[in-house]
Parts: structure tokens; C-alpha cells; sequence
């Protein structure tokens, strides 16, 4: 192995600032907050072994983090800091730092994430507690801890919003880290290549947000809802806040103000009132990205557990082997489906919209579990956010209880969004050859036709592998049949008081 141990500098007592998803200098608090107390101060990064085997896990995960931890420990090094890379246990590591040094506080961030990791913090808190360490943790992005309910987080978080973001501190006293920094190979992990991967970092996230907001937003509002469209006009952050390489607050208050400069200076833009309602929907978005993390940070197990378990076993959806590797390897014969499949396999993003077909088909017409099907999203996503994620699932998989069931018609989504079937042949080549008027329903050409087009159903490409209007009516009946018994509804008005919005976010 090419990763080495390092060799720490012995001091009597420091201060540990714990990097987790928040890899960044700027905007960050426990480190701002470190500098100022006066005693040297370790900067760490735990790769921890235990994720390796985790069913929501991937190598594309660590790999992205890697790197943008690799970015941070330049950043901190200008600053006069040093990022500790270390692997393993989060407890085992800690105890050998304190073993050596002495540690007086541990300074971190809150960390929403999955169940696991809701657990490690149980875990290093207990450590720290029995050590008498305090570790403080400091609230991050739109999170409000200990909440209850949702009846006054909207105006918390936007409170939180307003705050003052903090500019990066001199670090006058560092325990230096004397190691190697990793690689992810280093760790009997490959991670598969991407396509248009982003170039990991707090820097690079940053260019990002002033591209977007300068020369990209204009056609958000429009081209959000377009896989292709998306990839040029979505703000393209996602994975950089999944990581922390940019904070929430900072995102909303540089899009505050563009905006705000938009409307002072009406006369520099072409169709400003366009730039605005643009930014306003992006604006909205990261709102309800804060939403839905939310809803995990108040019932941390929703990656194991549906939010309404009643609903859920009244599905009594089934495993299908078969039809669940058609729909993984995008060869369910849905031309659009297969498609959007193949692109997130590629890239490790699509957008959101297609995300939620994706995640529809699967559950109205395949039938399929929702936590199997979660999972094997999360691990195609270069920005699985957990919060995100398995709020998404619950809500697109009909197990919440209190949202409307969407199950989204494959063929119209295709039609609505790639009329002249560029994308479909792009991502599906097997159709490369049919022409428009076939495009999104291939099966319908007669025998001719398809010799004709080089795509003979049933050899070159797949039948479909449902009728696609009945598979989803009998879904979404099934669905709202599993809905009406009183314990569900009971059960339901119960997640709505825990989870349900309150008002809508601005």
C-alpha cells in the first residue's frame, strides 16, 4: 500500500478540527473558531474503512472526496495549516491522537448523512464524553437540530441564511502532517471513470457559482427539466456542496446578490426580468435541498426505514431479479428510460426531473423495493447527498403518505423533453439509425421498418419489457389502494406533522 501513517509532532494538548462535509476554508466555523483559542491545532481527514461495505457506497464517493480534501490541504497549507489524512476507525485514530498530543477540544461541523454515520457520531461523542473531550459541533448550511417539528424551521434557516459568512483565519500554530496524501486505489478501491466530471474544490466551486450566475442562470428556469439543457444551464454544484467544498449560505447570498444587481442595473441585461425568475427558481431549489435534509436530520434512519411503514407493507413490493437489471442497466426497451439510465451510469449526475422517472419506473411500473432501488441510485450519484436521496426516494417511491403520487409516463417525458430523439441516440445506439416519428416508441415499426433502421426489436434492442401505460395504471391504483386503510392515515398525518412543509421556501 502507497499510503503511509503519519508521524504527528508531539504537543502537550491541541485543538482538532474534524473535516467532514466541509471541505473548505472559507465559511467555516470550527476552523475560525479553532484558531482563535490559542493552542495548536491538528486539521483531519478520515478515510474511514467501515463505508467501504456499505449498500449506498461507491468508489466514486471517497475518490471525490479525496480529491477535494487534496484541494483543501493547499488551501490550509496558504493559511499556515496542514490537512492530516488519516484511514480507519474514527475512534481508533482520535485515541491515538490523544494518545500522543493530548486533545483539550474536537471542533466539526454537524454532519447529516446516513444512518451509519448518525451512528458514528453517537459513537465519538460517547469516546469523547468518557475522555472528558469536548467536542463542539457547529451547525451547518439549513440544518436546525433537535427540532421537533418543521413549524418554525423555515424561519430559522433562512435566519441562518442572512448570517455573516466568515473569511478563512491565519492558523499561527499547526501540528504538521509528515505522511503521504492517498489515492483511492491505495485503498483496493476503483472507481469508475466519468464523464464531464467536475474538477474538484473549493476553487473550482466557486468559478462554478460565478459562471453560473453571470453567463449560465438565464435559462434555468427552462432548461432544468432537460437532461441535456441541464448539464449546461443547472448551476452545476451539486457535488461540490454534497462534499462542503462551498457553503449553503454562500450560494444563496452571491445568488442574493446577483439578483439584487440585476435589478439595479436592468439596462446591462437582455430580459432581466427572465435572469430573475430564473435565479428565483434556483433560489427556491436550495431551499428545498435544505428541506429535505432536514427531514433526515430528524429521523436519521430514513436510508433503512420508510417514512410511512404501514403504507409500505402494504405494497408488498417484491425483489424481480430481471426486471431490476434491465432497469440498472438501462435495457428495459423504454427508449428515454434506457437512456437517462445509461447517461447516469457515464457522468454520476443527471438532472432532477429525470431522477424522479427514474426512481417513478422503477417503482409504479416495475414494482420494485424502494431501498434496493435507492441504493443502487446512490452509488451512480457523484452528489449522493443522503438527505436528499432517501427523502427523494420516499417521496417518488409513494411510501411518504402525504405527496401526491407522481408516476411519470416514460414516452411523454421523452417527447416533452427530447422531441427530435438526439439525446435518446446519443445515449442509446442501438437507435441511431430510427427516425424521429419512431424514436420514442421503436416497437410500434413494422418488421421492414426495422431492418430498414438497423434496429430489429428483440435482437438489437429490447422489447419492452411492460406495456408501459398499464404498468403504471396498475401502480399508481396499487399505490392509493395501500393508502386508505386508517392506520395509514393515521400514520400519515403523523409524518406531516413531523415533515411536512409549512409554507413555501423563498
Amino acid at each position: 500500500m502507497v499510503y503511509r501513517k503519519n508521524t504527528l509532532v508531539d504537543f502537550m494538548e491541541i485543538e482538532v478540527v474534524w473535516f467532514k462535509k466541509d471541505l473548505r476554508v472559507r465559511d467555516h466555523t470550527p476552523l475560525v473558531n479553532a484558531s482563535n483559542g490559542g493552542n495548536p491545532i491538528l486539521c483531519l481527514f478520515i478515510i474511514e474503512q467501515e463505508r467501504f461495505n456499505l449498500p449506498d457506497f461507491d468508489p466514486i464517493h471517497i475518490e471525490w472526496e479525496i480529491d477535494c480534501a487534496k484541494e483543501l490541504a493547499k488551501s490550509l497549507e496558504k493559511l499556515g495549516g496542514s490537512l492530516h489524512f488519516e484511514f480507519g476507525n474514527a475512534i481508533e485514530i482520535l485515541e491515538r491522537i490523544n494518545s500522543i498530543h493530548g486533545v483539550s477540544r474536537i471542533h466539526s461541523h454537524q454532519e447529516t448523512g446516513n444512518s451509519w454515520s448518525y451512528q458514528r457520531d453517537i459513537d465519538v461523542s460517547n469516546w469523547c464524553k468518557a475522555n472528558n473531550i469536548e467536542w463542539i459541533e457547529y451547525q451547518n448550511n439549513g440544518v436546525i437540530r433537535n427540532l421537533d417539528n418543521r413549524d418554525n424551521w423555515k424561519k430559522q434557516r433562512d435566519a441562518r441564511m442572512r448570517e455573516s459568512n466568515k473569511e478563512p483565519p491565519q492558523i499561527k500554530n499547526s501540528v504538521l502532517f509528515e505522511g503521504s496524501e492517498p489515492e483511492v486505489s491505495d485503498f483496493g478501491l476503483q472507481a469508475r471513470r466519468l464523464t464531464n466530471r467536475p474538477k474538484p474544490g473549493e476553487e473550482e466551486a466557486l468559478i462554478r457559482l460565478r459562471t453560473f450566475l453571470e453567463d449560465e442562470a438565464k435559462q434555468f428556469q427552462w432548461a432544468i427539466s432537460s437532461p441535456t439543457l441541464a448539464v449546461k444551464h443547472g448551476s452545476g454544484l451539486s457535488a461540490y456542496l454534497t462534499v462542503g467544498a462551498i457553503s449553503m449560505r454562500r450560494v444563496v447570498q452571491e445568488t442574493n446578490k446577483q439578483m439584487n444587481f440585476i435589478r439595479e442595473n436592468k439596462n446591462q441585461f437582455e430580459e432581466p426580468n427572465k435572469w430573475l425568475r430564473s435565479l428565483a427558481s434556483f433560489r427556491k431549489r436550495l431551499a428545498w435541498r435544505c428541506h429535505f435534509i432536514q427531514k433526515l436530520e430528524m429521523e436519521p434512519n430514513l436510508d433503512l426505514v420508510a417514512q410511512n411503514q404501514i403504507i409500505d407493507a402494504n405494497l408488498e413490493r417484491k425483489m424481480d431479479q430481471e426486471r431490476y437489471e434491465r432497469w440498472k442497466s438501462g435495457n428495459t426497451g423504454w427508449p428515454f428510460l434506457d437512456a437517462c439510465m445509461r447517461q447516469l451510469s457515464s457522468s454520476g449526475w443527471i438532472n432532477f426531473r429525470m431522477r424522479a422517472m427514474i426512481m417513478s419506473a422503477a417503482s409504479y411500473n416495475l414494482w420494485l423495493p424502494w431501498r434496493d432501488v435507492g441504493c443502487y441510485l446512490s452509488r451512480q450519484f457523484l452528489d449522493y447527498e443522503p438527505g436528499v436521496h432517501w427523502s427523494q426516494v420516499g417521496m417518488q417511491s409513494g411510501t411518504t403518505g402525504i405527496n401526491t403520487v407522481r408516476a411519470y409516463s416514460m414516452t411523454k417525458q421523452g417527447r416533452d423533453q427530447d422531441p427530435n430523439g438526439d439525446y435518446i441516440r446519443r445515449w442509446v445506439p442501438e437507435l441511431s439509425d430510427v427516425p424521429t416519428k419512431h424514436i420514442h416508441e421503436p416497437w410500434k415499426m413494422d418488421l421492414n421498418q426495422q431492418n430498414e433502421f438497423n434496429c430489429v426489436i428483440g435482437e438489437t434492442y429490447p422489447e419492452p419489457i411492460l406495456d408501459e401505460v398499464e404498468s403504471r395504471k396498475r401502480g399508481v391504483k396499487r399505490t392509493y389502494a395501500a393508502r386508505k386503510s386508517p392506520q395509514a392515515r393515521d400514520q400519515s398525518k403523523a409524518v406531516y406533522k413531523k415533515h411536512g412543509s409549512r409554507s413555501r421556501p423563498q
